[in-house]
């Protein structure tokens, strides 16, 4: 390998270590412990519009956006439209119950504007579990409180929905 090929390599390693370890899976890491994980992770450049997951796929990825936003989206099948149900922003996982069970995406992961994300492919999170199994715990305890976060926000949703639809009798 080059000289340049080696810098730059090295430079990628390096930039992937930083945004790592300013995301929310190395919150309960250690410098050397990110340097583990970091040399697992990739660095994804996406265009405006690029889908990263398709609607209807499985992928055991997980994303951690570092810049731009993913819409999550569902194309309307007769128009090929797409309609945003959220949008995921700076620091936001993404894809996290299908890294966890490999199950199809209920929608599409979408890039709104240009978007780089760190992607970590389960099968190489589960590759540390004999050496590294504290990492693997660590991860996986920030992806649950990532987890816990949206299932409360939903919980919240629903019951002022409720509380809106019962006050209103169900009129809009």
């Amino acid at each position: 390998m080059s000289q340049a090929a080696t810098r730059g390599k090295n430079q990628q390693g390096g930039e992937k270590l930083e945004l790592l370890r300013n995301s929310a899976l190395a919150v309960e890491l250690t410098g050397d412990q990110c340097a583990v994980l970091a040399e697992l992770v990739s660095l994804r450049n996406l265009a405006d519009g690029e889908v990263l997951v398709r609607q209807g796929a499985s992928d055991d990825h997980l994303y951690v956006i570092v810049s731009g936003a993913l819409a999550v989206a569902r194309q309307v099948e007769a128009s090929g439209e797409w309609v945003t149900l959220h949008t995921l922003t700076k620091g936001d996982l993404a894809g996290e119950l299908g890294f966890m069970d490999r199950r199809p995406h209920y929608a599409a992961l979408r890039a709104s504007g240009p978007t780089q994300v760190l992607c970590l492919e389960r099968e190489k999170l589960e590759s540390l579990l004999e050496r590294e199994p504290v990492i693997v715990y660590r991860v996986m305890r920030a992806i649950f409180r990532v987890v816990h976060v949206i299932l409360n926000r939903m919980a919240m949703q629903t019951s002022e929905l409720t509380n809106y639809i019962y006050k209103v009798h169900g009129k809009y």
